[in-house]
């Protein structure tokens, strides 16, 4: 049974239903992601009827990474300082601005302008909505609750947004497809209004005694706990970077024809959507810890496994099988960022989280290429079933820091 948080109840009875609060984070961030999921389908797509070759689509594409990496820290200290609404209201601003420039202007710059400004609005929101979600929870327990439905917000936005951009592309033109995008952020910022303005804010006893002093973000590195939830986090990110560009490469070389390969990613989609559904109901029985080091345990034994399977139907267990686990890893990991950095700092230990996943989105596949060119697609998951064995070992460790940050500091240090 998961403990309460400082300040609370014992008792951890499950909601009947999702606080308005929570919904109302829940489907703006469904809002910020799903403009940029459908702006990064629409953009290389104009950009090639435009004429653009490969290595242009290539920097269009890193764009969408680049400013979320570069603002995070801003985005956490901003949330830390004034909670919810105030990045809230510069994300659905910067996404709305790039779907805009790309409505006006259709030319490769502009495109540019809205990978970058539509990336920047996702990340900048996310944060805000990450940050405020976990302090609604009352217990760790319920704080994985949340976490779980907040994680749907990315799987809802990767079906709405890429699926209302490819209809409208199709029967309306990519104009049309981008102010129909534009129409996300802006109904964003009008159900922000519904969050109470106090969400995400810390309360002045939060704050501990003495004037507050500005402190660099990777002090948060000193804390062992730390840094052993951001090597979980860049293992479960690669994970999922391995799989989807190892998949086709073996398929291919098995002969697998697109609808086969195409199925086993479904199975893995699905599994883990299913799973972040689920966890809502056993959150009171789960410890994160425990989720992590057993889902990275299975990720091993998964990725191990995959090369040595010839057949489409066992492929498609297996990649549910991951989806299963990594699909249940993220609200734990999520839960996990708030456990074990000091109150006053939740919002820049998760824009640590966040820059670390970026600049892994864009520096990963090149080492993936590399090494698939030389040995093929086989040893990618022989190798992450190694690393990933190494860090169930390593999530054993990441237990809550103290409540007061004069202790968190003095065990950082051990």
């Amino acid at each position: 049974m998961s403990e309460p948080l400082a300040g609370t109840d014992a008792g951890d009875t499950p909601p009947p239903a999702l606080p308005a609060a929570l919904t109302a984070l829940v489907l703006c961030q469904v809002g910020l992601h799903a403009c940029t999921q459908g702006v990064r389908l629409a953009a290389p797509l104009q950009a090639l009827d435009g004429g653009q070759g490969p290595a242009a689509v290539g920097l269009l594409m890193a764009l969408f990474g680049l400013l979320p990496a570069v603002l995070a820290l801003p985005a956490g200290r901003m949330a830390d300082r004034h909670g919810y609404h105030r990045p809230a209201r510069i994300a659905g601003a910067l996404s709305l601005l790039g779907t805009g420039i790309a409505a006006l202007g259709g030319h490769y710059a502009a495109l540019c302008a809205a990978a970058a400004l539509c990336g920047a609005g996702s990340g900048f929101g996310m944060i805000a909505v990450q940050r405020s979600a976990g302090r609604m929870a009352r217990s760790r327990a319920e704080r994985l609750r949340i976490f779980s439905w907040v994680a749907m917000a990315p799987a809802v936005a990767g079906l709405l947004g890429p699926m209302l951009a490819g209809v409208l592309i199709d029967h309306a033109g990519f104009r049309s497809a981008f102010a129909a995008l534009a129409l996300l952020p802006a109904a964003m910022l009008l159900l922000a209004q519904a969050v109470p303005r106090d969400t995400g804010r810390l309360q002045a006893v939060d704050a501990g005694p003495g004037p507050a002093r500005p402190r660099p973000a990777w002090e948060l590195l000193r804390a062992a706990p730390f840094r052993r939830l951001l090597l979980v986090n860049w293992l479960v990110a690669t994970s999922w970077d391995v799989f989807g560009f190892a998949l086709p490469i073996l398929g291919h070389e098995r002969g697998l024809s697109a609808v086969a390969i195409g199925s086993v990613l479904a199975a893995y989609a699905a599994a883990s959507m299913a799973v972040r559904l689920l966890i809502p109901l056993l959150a009171h029985r789960l410890s994160p810890r425990w989720v992590m080091g057993g889902a990275l345990a299975l990720v091993a034994a998964v990725f191990g496994v995959f090369p040595l399977l010839g057949g489409v139907t066992g492929m498609a267990l297996a990649a549910a099988v991951l989806g299963l686990a990594l699909g249940a890893v993220q609200p734990a990991i999520l839960s996990s960022v708030h456990d074990v950095a000091p109150p006053e700092r939740q919002g820049e230990a998760l824009a640590v989280r966040s820059m670390t996943v970026h600049f892994s989105m864009a520096a990963m596949p090149l080492a993936f290429g590399a090494l698939g060119t030389s040995l093929g697609a086989a040893p990618l998951f022989w190798l992450m079933a190694l690393a990933t064995g190494a860090g169930a070992w390593q999530a054993r460790g990441v237990r809550p820091a103290p409540a007061d940050p004069v202790s968190f500091n003095q065990e950082s240090e051990r």
